[in-house]
């Protein structure tokens, strides 16, 4: 089944982001494919925020790779940005499959530099920018 949630603006983010997380259930690994300033981090922190983490404790992981926050009844998120790993042996240098197979939510950022490393059951998700300005979210189910 394929989904798209369309984001009018920065201010319709609250509302896709819940759209989102009714959307994709038990899904537990997604992986958000976009070009360089989308939107990644910035849909990712209001996916975030819907779970109740508090808005000043979530930030961009580029530089630690992988960030963790905690949700609203305490259980972990993770959020990765896999921009700066050049090889699938760095990501496992992280721990990536500890993550992976936590059964916690795991927000990924440039999953193409570890495809190969991706489960089968990633959440493969799309963000697409249109000339307006608005974001369209797509993925298959």
């Amino acid at each position: 089944m394929n989904h798209s949630i369309n984001i009018a603006s920065i201010e319709d983010l609250p509302r896709a982001a819940a759209e989102f997380l009714e959307a994709i259930g038990q899904n537990k690994l997604i992986a958000f494919y976009a070009p360089m300033g989308a939107g990644k981090t910035t849909f990712t922190t209001a996916v975030c925020k819907a779970l109740g983490v508090q808005e000043d404790a979530i930030s961009s992981p580029t530089f630690a790779i992988v960030n963790e926050y905690r949700a609203a009844g305490g259980r972990p998120i993770y959020h990765f940005d896999f921009y700066r790993i050049e090889t699938p042996a760095e990501a496992l240098d992280i721990g990536l499959y500890d993550y992976l197979d936590s059964g916690e939510l795991c927000l990924m950022e440039w999953p193409e530099n570890i495809e190969p490393l991706l489960p089968e059951e990633t959440l493969r998700v799309q963000i697409q920018v249109s000339p307006d300005g608005t974001r369209t979210l797509t993925w298959a189910s």
